[in-house]
């Protein structure tokens, strides 16, 4: 399916570049898609959306495969240059309209309460301002509009969590573009405004061994209808 106009606006540069983890990423996140079980988690996350969608941190793509029909238009933000252009891509044999966009989840290049949705997944590990990409999910998100979550964050026991606080001040950011392993998805989206709808911890890989980045939540949540 064609790609839509790729935004009024024109990005100079891009927000985020990390060329060598982004073939990196590509590469092991196809493969996940089912030996670790992630088509699946895709289609759980989306199911049920309709309207227009906002997808924050859309990497190469590989959501736009698992959209329902009744999702009207996908805008796909992708800071990273060699991962948009393997979303375009996967833009082209979405079944749905998808247009996918430069720009950083801090400052989305998009209008106020124009959508319906949107779907953040595995991209608040590697946002450099979570409070600041979540008001803008909230600036962009219709009254009562849905925001569905998979995301990875700390996890597991003292030992772990030591672990994974180790990790993010020292080489993990270095060497994954940008991800943290510690944060706290479910927390922020709280501590953001948003009313939290039904969630749950998966592990991933769900078999196999567990690793500092395996904790992982699923779930919704929703802008309130009445601004507070």
């Amino acid at each position: 399916m064609a790609l839509r106009s790729a935004g009024s606006g024109k990005v100079s540069r891009d927000a985020v570049h990390h060329p060598l983890f982004a073939r990196f990423y590509a590469r092991i996140s196809v493969n996940a898609e089912t030996k670790m079980g992630m088509g699946g988690v895709r289609d759980r996350l989306l199911a049920g959306l309709s309207g227009r969608v906002i997808e924050i941190g859309a990497g190469n793509g590989l959501n736009f495969a698992h959209y329902p029909s009744a999702v009207s238009e996908v805008v796909a933000i992708e800071p990273e240059r060699v991962l948009r252009q393997l979303a375009v891509e996967s833009a082209l044999r979405a079944g749905v309209p998808v247009d996918v966009v430069p720009g950083a989840a801090e400052a989305l290049p998009v209008k106020s309460e124009a959508f319906d949705a949107v779907v953040l997944s595995l991209v608040m590990c590697s946002v450099r301002d979570v409070p600041r990409a979540l008001s803008e999910v909230r600036r962009v998100l219709r009254p009562g509009g849905v925001v569905r979550f998979f995301e990875h964050g700390r996890g597991g026991g003292p030992a772990m969590h030591f672990t994974q606080r180790a990790l993010d001040r020292t080489v993990w950011p270095l060497v994954s573009g940008g991800c943290h392993l510690s944060r706290e998805p479910v927390a922020a989206l709280r501590a953001a405004g948003f009313e939290l709808g039904p969630y749950r911890r998966v592990m991933m890989p769900e078999k196999g061994p567990v690793l500092p980045s395996s904790y992982c939540v699923l779930g919704t949540a929703w802008r309130p209808r009445i601004s507070e």
